[in-house]
């Protein structure tokens, strides 16, 4: 098959989706170079950097550009054309002699470059989906979303509290539930590992290392997770607290790091159950003072909360009542620009699907 040196991708990518993957994939194999275009408008409300971002990773080779297109969308409009056709020439940094599009708009779109049209997967059979769908049910979509944009939509819910009081295992009942990958306490396996035990002084080095771990390993629990939720046994907020405790004061760098990464929920188990010591514990000296720390924490954070209390089958279930609904509401993104002028053209200058 002919070779062409410079191909063009352009679309709302709104979001990322394994149809927008193949295009580019399709457009890489064929092109020595690839510059996909991501067009934004002021009605959307997915960042368009961010979107870039995801592009980029699944696409290292091609070449991502964002950029603004508030034009009216009317595909029987010549001035539209123009309009939109003129945001795409002030994004390229060099002509393209190939523009690669699934729908057919691209035949007219070629011509306005000079430019030989590409088309793949006519009437998107091999991948049936569009991000007006995604959009709307991202649930029924999963299989269809690369790891990053599944890791934007997941819920997120983290189980927290004091020392015994039953955060472990309600995390773990709900992972099981709800058949999401688990997120361990990384806390406690740094307690058990730490050079000089628990003897030691602890130092806010040790703090900012479980607070980037537990991070990373939820944000690596939302790209696996087959659904759309995480269950974290804790969090970076609670690592903060844990670092008032036994540093003495708060850790700006922890905080930092806990402040964009806000759940949808947290889950307060109560201390109302008895004490066990596991050899890891501080002691119930001073449980009931940490958890009312906790409370004050979560009162102040933004974030809804809950405490939960009773056997783990109480806890359980109620538990289940307050994820259950997150499950099944989607993060909301706003509806792209209003389009005239017949489907046909629905992704014409980056304001289709």
């Amino acid at each position: 098959m002919r070779r062409f040196a410079h191909g063009l991708v352009i679309g709302k990518f709104y979001p990322v989706h394994v149809g927008h993957l193949a295009l580019v994939r399709a457009a890489l194999a064929r092109c020595e170079r690839v510059t996909v275009q991501v067009h934004v408008s002021s009605a959307e409300t997915l960042d368009g950097e961010l979107r870039a971002a995801w592009l980029r990773e699944e696409c290292p080779t091609a070449h991502v550009v964002v950029g603004r297109d508030d034009h009216p969308v009317d595909y029987t409009s010549e001035a539209a054309w123009q309009a939109h056709v003129q945001v795409m020439r002030d994004l390229l940094d060099a002509p393209v002699d190939a523009v690669v599009t699934s729908d057919f708009y691209g035949e007219e779109l070629a011509r306005r470059f000079g430019a030989t049209w590409l088309r793949v997967d006519p009437g998107r059979l091999g991948t049936p989906v569009s991000g007006r769908a995604v959009r709307a049910d991202p649930a029924r979509w999963w299989w269809a979303l690369p790891p990053a944009v599944r890791a934007w939509y997941a819920r997120r819910v983290v189980v927290t509290g004091a020392e015994s009081t039953g955060t472990t295992t309600l995390a773990l009942a709900l992972q099981e539930h709800f058949g999401t990958p688990p997120v361990p306490e990384y806390g406690r396996t740094w307690s058990e590992i730490r050079p000089g035990g628990l003897a030691t002084p602890w130092h806010s080095a040790e703090f900012d290392l479980i607070a980037r771990e537990q991070v990373r390993l939820e944000e690596d629990a939302a790209r696996r997770t087959p659904v759309p939720l995480v269950v974290a046994d804790t969090d970076a907020l609670a690592t903060a607290l844990w670092h008032e405790r036994y540093v003495g004061g708060p850790s700006p760098s922890v905080l930092a790091l806990a402040e964009p990464r806000r759940p949808d929920l947290y889950l307060l188990t109560g201390d109302e159950i008895p004490f066990v010591q596991d050899g890891m514990r501080d002691g119930e000296h001073i449980r009931h003072a940490m958890q009312a720390r906790f409370r004050e924490v979560l009162q102040v954070s933004g974030v809804a909360w809950a405490e939960l209390r009773g056997d783990p089958g109480e806890r359980l279930a109620a538990a289940v009542a307050l994820v259950e609904p997150l499950l099944h509401a989607p993060r909301a993104l706003a509806d792209p620009l209003p389009q005239v002028g017949g489907e046909d053209f629905a992704a014409v200058a980056g304001l289709g699907g």
